[in-house]
C-alpha cells in the first residue's frame, strides 16, 4: 500500500509547484496515516520532498525570468538564519495562540487573492530590501516557532505588499527551498531512518510532477487562475491548522 504513495505525490506536487510551495504540510501527514514513523521517517522524507519540489519549481521559474531575485534571496537567508531561532524559543513559547494567528492571517491572505486586492504601484528596491529582510526575519522565526515549513506564508505576503500573483509564486520556491533544505539536514542528521526504494520513487515522483506543474504555472496559467487555485489550498491550510493544533 505504501508503494501507492509516490503516485499520489506526483499530483501533489504538481499542485503545490504551480503555487511555490513546497508541500511538506501534506506529505508529512499523508506518509505517517500510512504507517512510518513520525521523527524517524514521515519527517525527514516530507522535508526532502519538499526541498525537491521547491528547487525543480524555482529552476523552471529562474529559466524563464519570472523570479525576483533580490526578495527571494533575503527571504531565503533570512528563514534559514531565523528559522532556528525559532525552533529554539518554541520551547518555551505557547505555540497555539500563533497557530492561530497564522491561520486568520492565511484565511484573510486567501480572501484577498479571491476578490483581487493589491496594493497599487510597483515596489522600490529599497522597498524589496526591507520586505525581504524583515519579512523574511519574521516568516522564518515563526516559522521555526510553530513547525512549519513557512512556504504558504511567502506568498501572501509577498501579495499582499503589491508582488504580482505569479511572480510571487515563482519567489516563493526561492525562499522555500533554502528553509527547506536547512530543516531536511538537521533531521537528517539526528533521527532519520531512510527506506531508501520508498524514497527514491517519491523524489522522482515529486521531480516529475513539479517540473510538470511549474511548467503549466509558467506557460499556461494566468495570473486571475494562480490567484484562485491559491486561495483554495490556503483555506485549506488554515482549516488544517485550526484542527491540527489549535482544537
Amino acid at each position: 500500500m505504501i508503494y501507492f504513495v509516490p503516485l499520489i505525490f506526483f499530483f501533489i506536487s504538481f499542485v503545490f509547484s504551480m503555487l511555490g510551495m513546497g508541500g511538506s504540510q501534506i506529505y508529512i501527514p499523508i506518509l505517517f496515516w500510512m504507517g512510518l514513523d513520525f521523527k524517524r521517517e514521515a519527517i525527514p522524507l516530507g522535508m526532502l520532498l519538499n526541498v525537491v519540489n521547491s528547487s525543480s519549481a524555482a529552476f523552471t521559474y529562474l529559466r524563464r525570468k519570472m523570479v525576483d531575485l533580490k526578495i527571494g534571496l533575503l527571504f531565503g537567508f533570512t528563514m534559514l538564519i531565523f528559522a532556528p531561532i525559532g525552533t529554539y524559543f518554541s520551547k518555551i513559547v505557547p505555540t497555539k495562540f500563533l497557530v492561530l494567528v497564522f491561520a486568520i492571517f492565511t484565511s484573510i491572505s486567501a480572501t484577498l487573492m479571491l476578490i483581487g486586492w493589491q496594493p497599487k504601484g510597483e515596489i522600490t528596491n529599497k522597498g524589496k530590501f526591507v520586505i525581504g529582510l524583515s519579512g523574511g526575519s519574521l516568516l522564518g522565526f515563526l516559522a521555526g516557532l510553530i513547525g512549519r515549513g513557512g512556504g504558504s506564508f511567502v506568498v501572501p505576503l509577498l501579495y499582499m505588499v503589491g508582488v504580482e500573483a505569479k511572480t510571487a509564486a515563482a519567489t516563493s520556491s526561492i525562499a522555500v527551498t533554502f528553509s527547506g533544505v536547512s530543516s531536511f539536514v538537521s533531521h537528517l542528521a539526528t533521527s532519520a531512518k531512510p527506506d531508501w526504494k520508498l524514497w527514491i520513487l517519491c523524489v522522482i515522483a515529486v521531480f516529475s510532477g513539479s517540473q510538470l506543474g511549474s511548467n503549466f504555472m509558467a506557460i499556461k496559467l494566468k495570473g486571475k487562475s494562480v490567484k484562485r487555485v491559491f486561495a483554495i489550498v490556503l483555506y485549506l491550510i488554515a482549516f488544517i491548522l485550526i484542527v491540527k493544533d489549535v482544537i
